[in-house]
């Protein structure tokens, strides 16, 4: 007897489980779904919700838009001119042309027009918790920890060997990327919510001291403060004129260094080398060299990073090994570098192999070296049961950033090496949520959930709240000042950021991908109208199968496995309508033609939490 319980005449039970076998339905109720197809979020360590404050910098809202970035990334007008921006890459943007959407550069569209934020700020209450936390480093780490502690009643002390608060943002940022002001008013904020005490100009030489002073947390945040040397014949005998990259920025930072050769070398192929370079073309360096190991494209340094020192006349040399400094009666001549080429080994290892060619020197009076960073702990005692690794790194928990001494945790470059300030960002936030758990005397693995929120944007039939036209401009090229001023002052900001105009055409072309197309089963009559309208033939109505399955059956070629296969539960006939997040622009048209409402565009909206402060103090 022919059963008919799937809605298909003819089929079987046994058909029907065989069809409707393989993948599972969507889980959309898992917040990391919706979240990383957000990707530019995904790939930010602090998880700023992007497109929200894009569309509110398109909307004029650059107050409301300063603010969202606030509450996630602390530094909005710092990030929006130094952020490595991992988000762009994992632009959805940059799948439909070349250039992903510029993020970093609207945020710092939101915090030059933003209007006073003062009142908008959390402030520390007036009712006190009791409990007292040490930050040592005033770096964007702790800065961060103090930010969300402050709030919650804690009292914050924060100790630093220099006179003004930033860390690694002042002393290592140049003064043409960052203005001065723009640190000051970001620490600003933070130092002034209350319940802050700030000692700067006093660095500490003893955690045993520092713990015996009864604060009840202690969080080190103090980066990777010491740069790698390299030992080469005629290093000591030159060392004069031979600088350590990051010192020799800090020097020139705190304007006890104005001056440079006018031949100088750099050694290094990361962001503190092209930093390096473009300073010392500022500071009497006519010819300014970059030489690195590696080839061109393997250099660590961000892509733009490169593209702005060739642009200001400074070439890069790779494939050069360093083999000595030469000197004449201890005055540093040039440097001899040994050609190389890459190859790989039997087992697919790259090495780096003598090309044969002759030795080359270059002449110069001045070398940065600029070739690393290192983690420095000479303050902490080895006899206090905090454990370090084989390469004096602290052993230090990646969820909750506790070290082996419970009460002491570690964040930033501090904790796993040097990165940079939007993964220090990351850090503080969650070292602030276990330093909050620590004191309550809760379980640091019980990390409260994020806020989530899935709205409705439909206003009519044919109408949504966002703007989902889809742009085709290129994009925007940030003005820069005339290299004839920018070169002759250290202190001149290159950039001058996009005006509001501009921002508003950049802002256009965000592709709003948290805005999910979000299908209910149910209303489905498998007209097969949203494949017909789909842009990019992302949906596709077919029998159920493996994932591996399923992907060699789209109607789109799926290239892209770590984005995630939309799939529903059944339909009355058996098939399943998989959407593939990976192809998806998110214009909304499927939700325009479907004549039933199965689909919708929903806005997806997540907050990452923060230290909830459940101590018992007020709240405020």
């Amino acid at each position: 007897m022919v059963v008919r319980e799937s809605g298909v005449p003819g089929l079987d039970r046994a058909a029907v489980k065989q069809v409707v076998a393989g993948m599972p339905a969507t889980d959309t109720r898992n917040p990391d779904y919706f979240h990383k197809v957000v990707d530019c979020q995904w790939a930010c360590p602090a998880h700023t919700p992007v497109p929200e404050y894009i569309r509110l910098i398109a909307a004029g809202r650059y107050t409301e838009a300063y603010l969202v970035n606030w509450t996630s990334n602390v530094f909005p007008g710092i990030l929006g001119r130094t952020c490595d921006r991992p988000c762009e890459p994992a632009c959805r943007r940059g799948r439909v042309e070349d250039e992903p959407v510029a993020i970093c550069r609207l945020k710092r569209v939101a915090a030059d027009n933003k209007a006073d934020i003062s009142g908008d700020l959390p402030k520390a209450p007036e009712a006190r918790n009791g409990k007292r936390v040490a930050l040592v480093g005033a770096g964007p780490a702790s800065l961060t920890v103090a930010r969300d502690l402050a709030p919650l009643g804690y009292d914050i002390t924060i100790f630093d060997g220099e006179a003004r608060g930033g860390g690694m943002i002042r002393s290592q940022i140049p003064r043409f990327r960052l203005p001065a002001s723009v640190i000051d008013e970001e620490v600003g904020y933070i130092v002034g919510m209350g319940g802050i005490e700030t000692r700067y100009g006093q660095r500490i030489d003893s955690l045993t001291s520092l713990l015996s002073d009864g604060y009840d947390a202690i969080f080190v945040g103090t980066g990777a403060p010491r740069g790698r040397d390299l030992d080469l014949p005629g290093r000591k005998e030159a060392a004069a004129n031979i600088h350590i990259g990051i010192q020799w920025l800090a020097n020139v930072s705190f304007e006890h260094v104005e001056t440079i050769g006018r031949r100088v070398i750099v050694l290094g192929g990361g962001n503190t080398a092209m930093d390096c370079c473009r300073t010392a073309r500022r500071l009497g360096g006519d010819e300014v060299t970059v030489v690195v190991r590696s080839g061109f494209d393997e250099m660590k340094a961000s892509p733009w990073e490169k593209e702005d020192a060739m642009h200001e006349g400074i070439p890069i040399l790779d494939y050069r090994v360093p083999k000595a400094f030469l000197h004449e009666h201890g005055r540093l001549t040039g440097m001899v570098f040994e050609k190389v080429r890459a190859e790989r080994d039997a087992d697919g290892r790259r090495r780096l192999v003598p090309t044969g060619e002759p030795d080359e020197t270059i002449a110069c009076d001045d070398v940065l070296v600029a070739v690393g960073q290192e983690n420095a702990f000479p303050w902490i005692e080895r006899d206090l049961g905090l454990d370090f690794d084989r390469w004096g790194m602290p052993v230090v928990d990646k969820s909750t950033f506790q070290s082996s001494l419970p009460n002491v945790f570690f964040g930033g470059d501090s904790a796993f090496g040097p990165k940079n300030i939007i993964w220090a960002v990351a850090h503080g936030h969650e070292a602030a949520i276990s330093i909050d758990l620590f004191c309550q005397g809760a379980s640091l693995a019980e990390r409260p959930p994020p806020q989530v929120n899935l709205a409705s944007q439909k206003m009519g039939i044919h109408e949504w709240s966002y703007d989902n036209d889809i742009s085709l401009a290129s994009r925007r090229v940030v003005p820069l000042e005339e290299a004839s001023i920018a070169l002759r002052d250290v202190k001149i900001e290159v950039e001058l950021g996009f005006d509001q105009k501009l921002a508003y055409a950049e802002t256009q072309r965000c592709l709003n991908c948290d805005v999910q197309t979000v299908f209910t089963t149910s209303l489905c009559i498998e007209c097969d109208a949203c494949t017909d309208i789909c842009p990019t033939d992302c949906i596709t109505f077919t029998t159920n199968g493996t994932e591996e399955d399923l992907r060699s059956r789209l109607n789109a070629p799926s290239q892209n496995r770590d984005q995630a296969l939309y799939v529903s539960s059944p339909l009355k006939t058996t098939r399943v309508m998989v959407k593939d997040e990976d192809v998806c622009l998110h214009c909304g048209l499927c939700a325009e033609r479907c004549p039933t409402g199965a689909w919708d565009m929903q806005k997806f909206l997540l907050e990452m939490s923060h230290a909830a402060g459940r101590v018992g103090c007020a709240r405020a």
